[in-house]
This record gives structure tokens, sequence and C-alpha cells, in this order.
């Protein structure tokens, strides 16, 4: 028997009996039991402390996949947030029950701005301090900022009152266009009257994809009457990256317009769809949304997924899977899914089953968000094909030092 297990053993042992002495104390003096309830939950803590100690040591595994040679390359990151409450005329908004939610503080923090600071300088500083930490990364080389369309009402105008937030694609090309580590990733809502134009506006304008959230936007994706949106991005080589899967971000979702079948009417016309998170978490049909992905991957050659969000606390399990699984190689990309990677839900020490002590103690004191993600990422072993798929999937290619990432 290990001697860890010896001294767990012993110390659960002694424990017992000496909690039968202070019980038996306790009936005959009463003073001093707050004291006594103390040091029971120190023993307490002891005890489960070892017991997680030989829990690690019996059943640590290490890295999902191979640990790979580091990525020597710029890293191009798909899948990043912004935000906004409408200061400084951008246009944004965020809904009252979402501004009241426990959750809006978290991402004010997770973006490096307080709300005081935002209702002075306006929404414009969140991408401001976005941009300054992209350009200090020493893994990332840029990424492509996401704006988010609402709900249409049936009058054909933005629906404020079932909309949880609102980020204008005006704003977010106008933005981004000051900072060369920044792409334009535009947002359309197929219900918009002026849907195909507004398609046209966004590649015009330098729009590397289309970014749907169905279940908090309200889209069926298996929509018949979406046809001419989708004809319309397979003509401007515009693609579709859509959440699948359960979405816990928000105050609601209808989970399920993110089933991840409905997209089969749009692959079968041509549309290049990127599935957000490779849809994990959340079932249709009595089958994991992930599974049902993995049943289309090689029915549809124009069908890819993203592993963002993957590392979070609350989908133990999925990248793993997303790893193991073959019909995922060659169709995964890096994304971050910031600011979500800068906030408690996504941590190195959830990990310590897969990761020594030493590795999680040294990737957590990792300043920059998307050095922390990459460096975890790549620990847990996530294959250098995911991180160099994105740049070139969107045909970016890296300038010598100096020059500016060219697409």
């Amino acid at each position: 028997m290990p001697p860890i297990v010896r001294l767990a053993k012993r110390k659960l042992k002694n424990a017992i009996v000496t909690d039968e002495t202070e019980n038996t104390n306790e009936q005959r003096n009463p003073t001093g039991r707050l004291t006594r309830l103390a040091k029971r939950l120190a023993k307490g803590l002891v005890i489960l402390a070892l017991l997680l100690l030989v829990m690690r040591l019996v059943f640590f595994s290490g890295p999902y996949q191979p640990v790979a040679k580091r990525y020597a390359e710029p890293i191009f990151d798909m899948h990043c947030h912004t935000a906004g409450i409408g200061a400084g005329g951008s246009g944004c908004f965020v809904s009252k029950e979402l501004r009241n939610n426990f959750r809006f503080n978290i991402y004010l923090k997770a973006f490096g701005v307080t709300l005081a600071e935002v209702e002075a300088k306006g929404d414009q500083l969140l991408i401001e301090r976005l941009a300054k930490r992209v350009e200090e990364s020493e893994r990332v080389g840029a990424a492509i900022i996401l704006a988010m369309d609402g709900v249409i009402g049936d009058d054909g105008k933005l629906d404020r009152d079932r909309t949880e937030f609102f980020i204008p694609n005006e704003y977010v090309a106008k933005e981004t266009a000051k900072y060369p580590t920044l792409r334009f990733g535009a947002s359309i809502n197929p219900h918009r009257p002026d849907a195909l134009e507004g398609l046209q506006w966004a590649r015009d304008n330098g729009a590397m994809l289309v970014k749907w959230l169905p279940s908090i936007q309200f889209i069926d994706p298996a929509d018949n009457s979406l046809e001419p949106f989708y004809r319309k991005l397979v003509e401007l080589n515009l693609p579709l990256l859509t959440h699948a899967g359960a979405e816990r971000s928000f105050t609601h979702a209808r989970d399920e317009l993110a089933d991840p079948v409905r997209l089969k009417l749009p692959l079968d016309l041509g549309v290049k769809v990127i599935v957000a998170h490779a849809a994990s978490t959340g079932e249709n049909e009595g089958e994991e949304d992930i599974d049902r992905l993995i049943a289309m991957l090689e029915t549809y050659p124009n069908l890819f997924a993203d592993i963002s969000s993957m590392t979070q606390i609350n989908k133990p399990g999925y990248l793993q899977k997303t790893l193991a699984e073959k019909k995922f190689e060659g169709k995964l990309l890096y994304g971050s899914d910031f600011p979500l990677i800068n906030t408690a839900a996504v941590s190195p020490w959830y990990f310590p089953l897969n990761l020594t002590r030493e590795q999680m103690q040294t990737i957590s004191l990792i300043e920059n968000p998307w050095d922390r993600d990459v460096e975890l990422k790549e620990a847990l072993g996530m294959p250098v094909a995911i991180f160099a798929k994105p740049a070139e999937f969107f045909g970016i290619t890296w300038p010598t030092v100096g020059e500016t990432p060219a697409n």
C-alpha cells in the first residue's frame, strides 16, 4: 500500500476517535463549541485534501493527446467577442435583464474595464483594451471580433424587448479597422428585410464570416425560407459561424434551435459552416449534440467546428472527446471565445488529472489571457494542426516583423 494511502487512512481513523472524544466532552462542557467546530472543520479539510491527493495519484492520466511540438507561428483567433452598453454612440445595448444579472459584472471584469470607465470613455474602450492585449500576446497574432445581431420581430425591425444584447455591424467594422491585429466578423439575422443587402455590405467592408447564435436570436437554420440568404453566403464566400449545443452565457435560450442537425439545409446548399464549441453540451431527440455533429462530419466536406470555450469547467470531457474523434481531423479551428477565457470559468487548476502541479501553477501565472489559453490547450495535448487551421481557412498570411497581417 503506498505511504500516502496509509497516511490518509491513519488520519481518518484518528479523526473519528478524536470526534467521539470531543462529542463526549461537549456534552459535559458546552463552552468552546465554536472552537471545537472549527477544529473539526480543519480536520475535515485536511482529510479531504489527502483523499484528493490520493485520487490524483491513482487516477492521473496526463494530457488528452501526446503533447506536440510548440506551434511556432502566430495563431489566428477566429472567435472573439466584444460588448457595449451604448456609451459613446456605439449603438450597442444590453437588455435590462442581462444587465441586472450576475454575469454582467463578470464580463466587464474580463474585458478589463469598469462600468464607470465605459460610461465616461465609450464602448470603444472595450475594443481598445482587447486590441492591446492581442498586440501584447506572444502566441496570438490577430483575432476576429464578432458583431451580434438581435431578435427580429414580425414587423422586420429589431425587437429590443426580446434581444439579450446587440452589437451593430457598423460599429465593429469601424472599430476593428483601427487596429492591425483585429478583423471584422459580421452578424446578420436573416429575418431582416434587407438581410441580403446587409451581407453584401458586410463583405464589402471586410467581414470574414457571419456569426449566428440561433438560440437567442430565434433563428431556425432549417427554415426553408432562408435559402436565398444561404445562397448569398455562398456567392460571397462568407462562412457561417453558428452556435450549437446548450447556451448558458445568457439569461434565456431556445436550445432546440441550436441542434446541429438543423444545419443540413445550409450545408446542402454549399455554405461553409463552422459549428462553435463543437456543439459541446446540450442534447436533442435523446442524443448529445456533439454526437449529432460527429455523425454529419463525413457527409459534409464544408462542415467544420471550433474548439472555443471547451476548457470551461462546465464542459468536462468534451475537449478530450473531440480530440480523440478521428472524424474531426482537419476540421477543427482554434478559437478563444474571449472574454470567457478571462473568467473563473476557465483555469488550469480544473485539470489536476491531466496536468502536473507545476504546469497548473505556471499556466495560471500567465497574465495575457490569449497566451494562457493557448498554453493550457497545448498542455492538454491539442495538436498543432488546430492552431494552424484558422489562418489557412481564412487565408491569413503572417508578415515579417513590423508589417500588418494580410488576408
